[in-house]
């Protein structure tokens, strides 16, 4: 019998993925060393590889994004510097006010519900020389957008973004959270996306389905700098050849199947946008989120993460009124189906459900 703490459908996230059976056996045999002194062969073999997929000359395996986030902004950053963004972006909103703290650098953000900005809208937020104000140092784009409903950068949008950055003398760095999710969804490859970017990483916690990890990669010296910031973030991991092992089985085995996650996003997304009282945040579900709203449905979405909860189904609480369900490896067809028909049941009869 299903209880509050039994989670039959975990949509709260991307990184509430597991390792399969076959990814924990590739790290039970896994070559290990010290990592911090670049003597892990697993380790080695995972950043040459996501070095090659990215197009740069070299990687370093790291804890999370986040930290791969503040690390670049660290390196390319200068006291006082600004960072353009975004408004919704994961480090304007989502990393403590990490720049600050770090990169010691303030965040500038355009103001995009898709979280996509061209070249126009980036030239006009990139300061002219002042001495009284911050001087523009860094764009940041995140691919997917996460707070955009999963969007996608096209990449001609990406290299006008880089030759407005260039032009101005800023760098360019890609949060590549859901980069994966990208070049799955759009068929352009990873390097063809990390091209005009001065630094850009790939989560291995997210739809890759690893237990921890991110690769950050870039040119020689970036790299070189990222590493005095790991350890000075205390960020090396010894033995880490246990993680970059999940690293490397997914990025042989799970990469095309993420195509699965959004198809189960779109199957999900069509099916509740038929439901009175909800209203989808975004026309299309191009990867694997979905963002909505329940407003109308009488409900706030407390009230409605708990009744889903009690049904063994977890979708995030954005705010109030807004829900965000992901889609990742652990939620197949059957997953996907249950989610629609507990979330119909959750909704007041007036909405169209039954209320429990």
């Amino acid at each position: 019998m299903t209880t509050a703490t039994e989670i039959l459908v975990d949509l709260v996230s991307d990184t509430a993925t597991r390792p399969t059976p076959a990814m924990r056996q590739a790290m039970c045999h896994a070559p290990v060393g010290d990592e911090q002194r670049g003597e892990d062969p697993t380790v080695n073999a995972l950043t040459r590889q996501v070095a090659a997929l990215l197009g740069k000359e070299a990687a370093i395996l790291l804890p999370s994004g986040t930290m791969c986030n503040q690390i670049s902004l660290a390196v390319h950053c200068r006291m006082g510097d600004e960072i353009i963004c975004a408004a919704n972006s994961h480090i304007l909103s989502s990393e403590g006010a990490g720049a600050a703290v770090f990169a010691h650098s303030t965040v500038r953000g355009i103001g995009s519900p898709s979280g996509l900005f061209d070249q126009d809208e980036l030239a006009e937020a990139i300061r002219p020389s002042n001495t009284k104000a911050p001087r523009s140092r860094l764009v940041c784009v995140e691919q997917t957008c996460n707070r955009g409903g999963g969007t996608v950068w096209p990449l001609a949008t990406l290299h006008a973004i880089a030759e407005t950055a260039q032009a101005n003398g800023l760098r360019l760095h890609m949060d590549g959270a859901r980069l994966l999710n990208a070049c799955v969804a759009s068929g352009v490859p990873a390097s063809r996306y990390a091209e005009p970017c001065d630094s850009v990483w790939l989560d291995l916690s997210k739809g890759l389905g690893c237990p921890v990890g991110a690769v950050l990669a870039g040119s020689r010296h970036f790299i070189e700098e990222a590493n005095r910031w790991k350890h000075r973030m205390g960020g090396a991991m010894r033995q880490a050849g246990i993680l970059a092992a999940a690293g490397l089985y997914a990025l042989e085995h799970h990469v095309d199947r993420l195509a699965h996650d959004h198809a189960n996003a779109r199957k999900f997304a069509a099916a509740i946008a038929g439901l009175p009282g909800i209203r989808l945040l975004f026309d299309d579900t191009p990867t694997n989120l979905v963002f909505f709203d329940i407003s109308a449905s009488g409900l706030n979405t407390r009230e409605l993460s708990q009744t889903l909860m009690k049904k063994g189904v977890r979708i995030g609480v954005e705010s109030p009124h807004v829900m965000r369900a992901v889609f990742h490896l652990d939620i197949d067809e059957q997953g996907t189906d249950l989610a629609i028909d507990t979330l119909r049941l959750a909704l007041p009869a007036e909405a169209g459900g039954i209320r429990q």
